[in-house]
């Protein structure tokens, strides 16, 4: 088995992930590289599995028939491409099918990995389609987040460490730099960390897995690092935007449990206090199924503690 595993959870995004397979398989050809791609298609039915088939039979695909989210999605694959032997892979590159992996971001981040031997999880520079910057790491999140999220503040703080956001200059430069979290939309994960510290929670049906895998990982010992020199188009949201009431609802709830793992009880508090005056506000002018949604959110957040 090669050292590197890609794993790529989707749903209903057929062209996208065939760009993205492309991309990455492109990619790994020009390097000299080797991977074993794993595709986990969550139930979609726009006829995703017959075209990987055909089109990737390198590809190995597995196929539910229900969507099962990305954390039981992506340890669906991890399950299979970790045998607990000699020929498992050193890293996993969890990717999301929105994704385009630019010439020389797949060496990159496994010369980081080789370089920087306390690093668990890593992430490249993500830029949109237009090649501006997507903001690709943060800082665990706190209070403060949460009122950039909920209330109207000043545009001028929401690109700064009140945030979550490290500077863009950061991401202008060739060396990795320390950050609490990447993105979901493209990591890699070191297997020695990946069997410490355990796979994704399947608790976090969508969002926030990525920061409570990256926050276990910091308590175990590891570090998080973005790679500038790694370059990778996102498509963001493309799958999630299918579903935006739902979405919300997943989004909202995964944040109640992230909170209630990893605050204090005064920090909670004060987090679902703040979350239920924001989301009331929203639920004036709701539809009635945003609402609806609205009202489980909150009752999501009184029975995570």
């Amino acid at each position: 088995m090669a050292c590197l595993a890609v794993a790529i959870v989707s749903w209903n995004v057929r062209e996208l992930l065939r760009a993205c397979l492309h991309s990455l398989l492109t990619d790994l050809e020009r390097s000299d590289l080797e991977a074993d791609i794993w595709v986990v298609d969550n139930a979609s039915t726009d006829g995703t599995p017959g075209q990987i088939a055909l089109e990737f039979p390198e590809v190995h695909l597995i196929t539910k028939t229900e969507n099962l989210g990305f954390a039981a999605g992506s340890n669906a694959a991890l399950r299979k491409l970790l045998r607990s032997g000699p020929s498992d892979p050193q890293y996993v590159w969890i990717l999301n099918p929105d994704t385009e992996v630019l010439p020389g971001a797949t060496s990159a981040l496994l010369a980081c990995m080789a370089s920087e031997s306390c690093a668990g999880l890593i992430g490249p520079k993500l830029v949109y389609t237009d090649g501006s910057l997507q903001p690709s790491a943060f800082r665990f999140p706190g209070l403060a987040q949460l009122a950039f999220e909920l209330y109207r503040l000043p545009m001028r703080f929401y690109d700064t460490r009140l945030n979550g956001r490290y500077p863009a200059r950061l991401y202008d430069q060739a060396e990795p730099f320390r950050v609490d979290h990447p993105l979901g939309a493209a990591m890699m994960v070191r297997v020695e960390t990946l069997a410490q510290v355990g796979l994704l929670d399947e608790g976090y049906r969508m969002y926030c897995e990525e920061i409570d895998w990256a926050w276990r990982m910091r308590l175990a010992g590891w570090q998080s690092l973005c790679v500038p020199a790694a370059e990778v188009v996102h498509h963001a949201g493309r799958s999630t935007a299918q579903v935006p009431i739902s979405s919300f609802v997943n989004l909202w709830t995964s944040r109640a449990r992230l909170y209630a793992q990893y605050h204090g009880l005064v920090t909670w508090m004060l987090a679902r206090a703040m979350v239920r005056v924001g989301i009331q506000s929203r639920m004036r002018d709701a539809t009635p199924a945003l609402a609806t949604a609205c009202q489980d959110v909150l009752r999501a957040w009184e029975a995570a503690r």
